[in-house]
Parts: C-alpha cells; structure tokens; sequence
C-alpha cells in the first residue's frame, strides 16, 4: 500500500496501441506484480489471487516489456503490487536478475524498495529480497486486531505481521516501513493510539499511517452503500490523525507527507519523484507511467495485457498529454501533500508551463492563505495547521478550480 497511486487522467480514449517516448536515463521505474493470497476488501489496485496464475508467464511478459519500454540505469526501483514477495526465490531472481540485464539498476539505484505482506515474508525470503540486491521493504501490517485483519480480507495474523518484521530485521534488513490503517469501523482513538505505539516500539524506518477510504468498486464500497459498514465519525478520524502525528514525532519518525513518516533520510525516495510530479516508467498489468508530459497506462487485467505484450511487445492501452493548466494543477495537487509544500518556481519548470499559468495558480493559492488553509513562507507554499487534516479538499481545489480561471 506504501507505493502511491499516480494522479488520476481524464477520459481514457479506446486503446491505442503506440509506445509512449522512451524514458531518458535515470527515470524512476515501477513494476507491477498484480498476484495476491487473497484481494483485501478495501483495495483499488489491480491485484488478483494468485491460484491458478501463471507467475512465470507473467514475470517473462514484464522483462519483455522492460526490453521496449525500462529506462537505463533507474535512479529508483519500485516492486510494487499485488504481493511481490509472494514471489518464490526463484521467480524473485530471474525477474531481478532479468531487470538489471536489461536496465543495469544494481548499478545505478539509490533506493530498491519491495512490499511485503507477512504471510509470504519469512527469514529465507528476506534474505533473499537482500542477496539480490533489495534493502528496503514495506510490510502490510494494516491492522493489530485479528478481528479487522479479517474484515479487510486479509489472510494473516498480527503475530505474523511482528514474526516477519522480526525476520527482515534478522536477515539484515536496514530500511524498513510499516503500512498502516485507521478510522476502522468500530475502532477508537484510544485503540489506534495503543496499536500504533506498539508499532513505533519495533523502530521502523519509515512509517504509512492511511486513514481508511471506501474507493469505488471495492468491496468496502458495496458494504458502505448498503449500510453493512459505517465510516467512522469525522471527529473520531481527525483526533486518530493528529496522533498519529504526535506519536509518529516523538519516536523520530517525521511527517514528510500527510500518510507517510520517516527518520532522517529514510524518507522514500521513489514516493517523493510522484508527490513533486516527476518522471517514471510503471510495467506489469495496470501500471501507470509519465514521460516527459505524457501519461499512459496498461490494462488492468491479465488477459490483454499478456495480448499486448506479445503483440506488441508493449502493453500501452491508453496515453494522453494534459495541457498546461491541468500540469500546473496537478503538481499543486501532488505537491501540497509534502511537509516543504510548492514553490510556483519549480512547478513552472517540472509543468513546462508559461507565466500566465503559473499566475493563475498563484491567485489560488493566495486566497487559500487568507482562507486560513495554505501557509506562504518565502516562495513556497504549505498546509497551514488548519489545512493540513483537509490536505485532499485543499489539493483538489487546484484541481477543480484552474482549468476554469480561478472563479
């Protein structure tokens, strides 16, 4: 769950069948591995269970999109998923192994990152995740109650989700983040305060706290609609947002973005190319990249995807490029959620966009100063203490607003 969802498109036109520009040297790359024990009920990724799946087709199908589409010498590698560690040892070397034949990223990545949940992650697959050349991983705690593990249709238990940390840690493992849920039906502040300082007393690396949304076609959702669920009271989820905050600080652990805490330096560098709008190539089924102003997408299924690839060697079903006004926007959008904010100077360059549009984004973000939401320190622009627990309404104004001028 730590590896973020890119910004959302608009319309998607039929597929389309040409690659998008080739990523220069260096761009962040994502892989997409879409199996699971099981989909969690509140989970909008694209992942299926993994019975009856052909692993081995699928990881030969990425490697042969990775030759068409992977950038050299990544800056950043993402395993993102789905489970990648649900992966056996021997699958996890030839796609690793494949991947640093085709991009060379053992030389080249300052950060290797893998999500692991605990029921697939034991000594030997840690150890293994570390031997190919992956010193940091993400395990899927979610939840310390047994009861909520299996109402998000999980398929382990808190003891295994302490058990695998002990065994990253053990094996050698030096950055680790824990993934987080709360304002759970049911759960009160005080339950999440005591399940998360039990975290925070394993001494992770990075922490990501989410609170808990009902995204369309999820389980979750259907529940929420026909009142089987009852999203928890706004009150209750901003007490649970403010300390987590507190608590997260007083064990080091830093917000550097309003879900995601970090020690010094251990702030997830792949996450960060996303939230400032930068570049990157995602592969495997529903993977998402942007290269330089183009955005485009592969299927999010298996069947097609595996049709592209073997097609077309690539599996882009759909691109678009955003004019100015909506780059401005969505570097605004992503931006906000960081601790150091936006600087309009740095949007004009990442966005490629003219002075006007930059003006008209300044005018909102100046109203939203005297609306008490937005903080203005030199150039740059921040959540206030009021904004920071409205981070997504905020954001979604520049979003909403600019492509109509600022009314």
């Amino acid at each position: 769950m730590e590896q973020q969802e890119p910004p959302p498109t608009s319309r998607r036109d039929e597929p389309r069948v040409s690659a998008p520009p080739r990523a220069t040297e260096g761009t962040a790359l994502y892989v997409h591995l879409p199996f699971c024990a099981a989909k969690c009920h509140y989970c909008d990724f694209f992942s299926v269970p993994d019975e009856g799946q052909d692993i081995d087709g699928m990881i030969a199908a990425i490697l042969r999109e990775a030759e068409v589409r992977a950038p050299a010498r990544p800056r950043t590698l993402f395993l993102g998923g789905g489970t990648p560690s649900l992966l056996s040892a021997g699958q996890l070397t030839t796609l690793l192994d494949g991947l640093q034949e085709i991009t060379g990223w053992r030389g080249s990545a300052a950060e290797v990152s893998a999500e692991c949940n605990p029921e697939s992650l034991d000594l030997d697959k840690a150890r293994c995740l570390l031997d190919l050349g992956v010193p940091r991983i993400s395990i899927g705690f979610q939840s310390l109650d047994d009861e909520t593990l299996k109402l998000f249709g999980r398929v382990h238990t808190a003891t295994e989700s302490f058990r695998a940390y002990e065994s990253a840690r053990t094996a050698g493992i030096e950055h680790v983040n824990v993934d987080l849920i709360y304002a759970i039906p049911g759960q009160t502040a005080d339950e999440w305060s005591a399940d998360l300082g039990r975290v925070l007393d394993l001494r992770p690396d990075h922490l990501s706290a989410y609170n808990l949304t009902f995204e369309e076609d999820t389980r979750f959702k259907r529940w929420l609609d026909r009142g089987r669920l009852e999203a928890a009271e706004e009150e209750v989820e901003l007490e649970m947002f403010h300390a987590t905050r507190e608590l997260a600080s007083s064990s080091g652990l830093v917000a550097y973005e309003i879900s995601n805490h970090a020690r010094p330096n251990e702030q997830c560098s792949h996450n960060l190319n996303y939230w400032r709008n930068g570049e990157y190539v995602g592969i495997g089924p529903g993977a998402v990249s942007k290269v330089e102003h183009t955005r485009s997408g592969n299927p999010r299924s298996i069947s097609p995807y595996l049709r592209r690839i073997q097609g077309h060697g690539h599996a882009t079903e759909w691109s678009e490029t955003p004019g100015e006004v909506a780059r401005v926007a969505e570097c605004w959008w992503l931006g906000l959620r960081l601790q150091g904010g936006v600087d309009p100077a740095e949007v004009a360059r990442t966005a490629g966009a003219s002075d006007a549009a930059i003006e008209v984004s300044v005018t909102l973000a100046t109203r939203l100063v005297g609306d008490g939401l937005l903080e203005r320190s030199e150039a740059r622009y921040t959540l206030s203490e009021q904004g920071l627990p409205l981070a997504d309404a905020v954001a979604r104004e520049f979003l909403q607003r600019l492509p109509q001028g600022v009314d």
